[in-house]
């Protein structure tokens, strides 16, 4: 089922000889132009414009109103309840325990003269929850739970009106904002959302200093646009699996994480990394047999056909990991004798799963790490979805007047040799006279 790439005679570069589907976001931002312009200046006119043409429903008040929230998590069964809250508490411990970092003590540099450094969260996120093949509830927890550790004091999230539910996005998401106490959420979806978020709505939504969350190529596309006006967390392409396996491995359950990923979307990429032909053929097989058992056969199929995804066999661990480097996976996986140590090798990847029991599943919902991950190879220079996104640092200087004066003929100079007298005169005046 995946096509086999033999890279056991190549001794790299390897990057543009490894699976990539086509993902072309500059495309994309010339069919949501229009509609990011279109929101910018009609607002919420062009809001239920767009909802009508895109989503198919209007909903009755784009702002979903907070009984709504509320009814759909008293309706929710009561296991799925539990999960969810245990999902919470996870990602909230993993959040407040190791990526919130406590503002450091200043660096005195000389008697007198000390930096200090302060963490300072965002005002105002919007978050994007997608509603497409799959509600992605649990982007509502990866989203809202870093930005509230962060001390964010303004949350809004969007997620596209259903018509199955009379314009109002998915209940499970509606049920975990209501949970996470997040009151401010939109039933508009795709570009506009993003548009909505950047440049604001009067009377409906004020805009916002970041948007983070997943989304299709035109939710891609719409961060883009507006990008520089607002922040964004990453220009966010299909999900990827990589997964470096020896024949050490259980073929069954290399085989249903690829499907997993598969799942997601027709252009997901499933890639296996083993240095083992008899692995790579029992993973074939098992393919075969676990695929027709899905209930998303045609998507999965499509996916795990497509050019994205493959097997690569390589020759040992050594040109396993440099492969992985290389292809720089949103999600990897390791396989192998001696996981832990094959693992803390790796430069790149959004996050590492260990072993045979770390499945990318668990971190899609309840291990506590972060699912908003880089994708396409960004994983070589860019993280995943964390505290530290919502937090601005900024450095915090003061000199005392004998500090100054001890330091001033150096920067005066600095300055002059800059051609820039007046930034010179800014220390020179400030000399005693």
């Amino acid at each position: 089922m995946l096509r086999v790439l033999d890279l056991t005679g190549l001794d790299g570069p390897y990057r543009d000889h490894l699976p990539r589907g086509s993902f072309d976001v500059e495309a994309a931002v010339h069919v949501v132009h229009p509609i990011v312009a279109g929101v910018a200046q009609r607002g919420e006119a062009a809001l239920r414009e767009y909802s009508e043409r895109f989503d198919r429903v209007v909903p009755e008040s784009l702002r979903v109103p907070a009984a709504d929230l509320a009814r759909a998590a008293e309706e929710l069964d009561p296991e799925l309840a539990a999960a969810f809250a245990e999902a919470i508490r996870r990602r909230r411990q993993v959040a407040e325990e190791l990526e919130r970092d406590a503002a450091p003590a200043p660096t005195i540099l000389a008697d007198g003269a000390r930096v200090g450094l302060r963490n300072i969260p965002v005002d105002r996120v919007g978050l994007y929850v997608p509603g497409g093949l799959a509600p992605l509830a649990s982007s509502v927890i990866m989203n809202v739970v870093p930005a509230q550790v962060a001390g964010v004091r303004s949350i809004a999230v969007a997620s596209p009106p259903q018509r199955e539910f009379g314009g109002l996005p998915h209940p499970n998401i509606l049920a975990l904002c209501h949970l996470l106490g997040v009151e401010e959420v939109f039933a508009v979806g795709g570009a506009q959302a993003i548009a909505m978020f950047a440049h604001g709505v009067p009377g409906l939504c004020e805009p916002v200093s970041l948007i983070t969350g997943p989304g299709n190529i035109y939710v891609v596309a719409a961060k883009r646009l507006v990008r520089g006006l607002v922040g964004i967390d990453s220009e966010a392409g299909p999900t990827e699996i990589a997964i470096i396996a020896d024949d050490s491995a259980t073929p069954a359950y290399v085989a249903a994480d690829l499907i997993s990923q598969a799942e997601h979307d027709p252009l997901a990429a499933s890639v296996l990394i083993t240095d083992s032909v008899s692995l790579a053929e029992a993973v074939q097989q098992e393919l075969q047999r676990q695929v027709p058992a899905t209930k998303h056969v045609e998507r999965i199929t499509t996916a795990l056909t497509g050019q994205q995804s493959a097997v690569v066999l390589v020759r040992d661990v050594d040109q396993a990991v440099a492969v992985a480097d290389a292809y720089a996976a949103e999600h990897l996986e390791i396989q192998t004798v001696n996981a832990e140590a094959v693992a803390n090798r790796i430069r790149n990847a959004g996050a590492i799963f260990v072993g045979d029991h770390s499945p990318v599943s668990l971190g899609d919902y309840s291990a506590g790490s972060t699912h908003v991950l880089p994708t396409a190879g960004c994983a070589c220079h860019s993280s995943g979805l964390t505290v530290r996104s919502f937090i601005k640092t900024v450095h915090v200087i003061g000199y005392t007047a004998d500090a100054l004066l001890a330091i001033a003929d150096g920067v005066e100079r600095f300055a002059l040799a800059e051609d820039l007298p007046g930034h010179a005169q800014a220390i020179t005046v400030r000399r005693p006279r």
